[in-house]
């Protein structure tokens, strides 16, 4: 790779794990989102056309921030009716020479953070709820605009025009954090987004990794300062719960050479036992709330099953089929029913999960989407029916987008074609 190529690739990894934090910082600076997304882009090309000749910096995150900082300076100068306006941003500016890095896995205890003043105004009640998720995974998480269809399950062209509408619907509201009764009311819209960023990291829609560990760790940290800014909602602790849980198993979802290991083939002793604590205690201090609980605190039940069981043997299938069956009456979800085929195929039997399977298969949000035919084959190997499940296992591969996924399935095809 020769050192420009090796310098872009730089370039976009800072970007990737710096973007929201610039965004969100600039924001508040500027009192102005496009602005600040426009100054956050400067920064990047400059980037791209310096490094290469100058170097990568020792601090890249805080040299992007420094010269985007210039540029918004320079922007105030050039327009002459807010003169007044510079001289306090240049103030503002001069206190924040240099990026402050929070510790991820440190507590935080205050909301004063650009990420999460960012997470709050993108999920403002003036746009709709597709809108709002489809924004703030795109500022916020860093994820383009195919890999949010794929989290919607939706087309670029929607999503692509959701973004849009939804900043020039922002265009001079508050960056102020929403205060009572309207912090409240976005807390829900809030959470979907959060773990939308975390499913990204935990199973890439597209490219060749299986996972995105950055994305986790950013949900995390930012999930875990929501449940200090409401400590008393249960289905915050829940979610929190629900992203440990889940994320004490990255590092056994792929073997040494990066392919992806399925949950019944893992190293359990690999799993991380301090994540699983800390969920599994998250977990109870939401139960010990006393107050009704939502989907993210059952989806943590679930998970804390698989994380209770030393063996893949020892799995509780029945009570993971249980809640799912609780969480299929909160709502119209197509995933959840996918997900608890799969459960109620484990408890009962592999026709028995074929039957919850193909109660939603027709439904539009799916598709396109891999899960059914990948679900499918599963529960058709599981039940001897080697050829099916191969056909199957090969429509779930050409459906997917993610490499590391679509080798995973087309492996699973010939394994069942060789036991026909």
């Amino acid at each position: 790779m020769s050192e420009s190529g090796t310098t872009q690739d730089v370039v976009q990894r800072v970007w990737r794990d710096e973007s929201a934090r610039l965004v969100g910082a600039l924001t508040r600076m500027t009192r102005d989102l496009g602005l600040a997304e426009d100054l956050a882009q400067d920064a990047l090309v400059a980037a791209l056309q310096q490094w290469p000749s100058q170097g990568v910096p020792d601090n890249p995150a805080a040299w992007l921030m420094q010269t985007a900082k210039r540029r918004a300076i320079d922007h105030f100068r050039r327009a002459d009716t807010l003169r007044r306006r510079t001289a306090e941003l240049g103030h503002a500016l001069q206190e924040r020479e240099e990026v402050e890095m929070p510790d991820l896995d440190a507590l935080v205890d205050h909301i004063d953070d650009d990420v999460l003043r960012l997470i709050f105004l993108t999920c403002h009640p003036a746009l709709s709820p597709e809108s709002r998720a489809a924004l703030t995974l795109r500022l916020v998480g860093g994820l383009t605009v195919p890999e949010i269809a794929r989290a919607f399950l939706t087309k670029d062209a929607t999503v692509g025009q959701r973004i849009s509408r939804a900043k020039r619907t922002l265009a001079g509201e508050s960056f102020e954090l929403p205060v009572g009764n309207e912090r409240e009311a976005r807390l829900d819209d809030v959470m979907g987004v959060l773990y939308l960023i975390f499913n990204e990291g935990y199973a890439a829609t597209s490219g060749d990794d299986w996972m995105r560990p950055d994305l986790c760790a950013e949900a995390i940290r930012l999930t875990r300062m929501l449940a200090g800014l409401a400590p008393l909602e249960p289905d915050v602790h829940g979610l929190l719960a629900l992203m440990e849980l889940q994320a004490s198993r990255l590092h056994a979802r792929t073997d040494d050479a990066g392919r992806p290991v399925l949950l019944d083939d893992q190293d359990r002793a690999t799993w991380d036992a301090l994540l699983i604590r800390r969920g599994l205690a998250r977990l109870d201090r939401a139960m010990a709330l006393g107050r009704p609980v939502g989907p993210y605190v059952v989806q943590a039940q679930i998970a804390a099953c698989h994380a209770r069981a030393r063996t893949a043997e020892e799995t509780d299938w029945v009570a993971i089929a249980e809640w799912y069956d609780v969480l299929a009456q909160v709502g119209d979800n197509p995933v959840v029913e996918v997900n608890r085929a799969v459960a109620h195929g484990r408890a009962t039997g592999p026709e028995a999960g074929l039957a919850v399977l193909d109660a939603v298969a027709g439904h539009p949000a799916l598709a396109r989407s891999h899960l059914v035919p990948s679900v499918r084959g599963d529960l058709l190997e599981r039940g001897g029916r080697t050829a099916e499940a191969a056909a199957a296992f090969t429509e779930a591969a050409a459906l997917t987008e993610n490499g590391g996924e679509r080798i995973l399935l087309l492996g699973r095809a010939e394994q069942a074609r060789s036991r026909g």
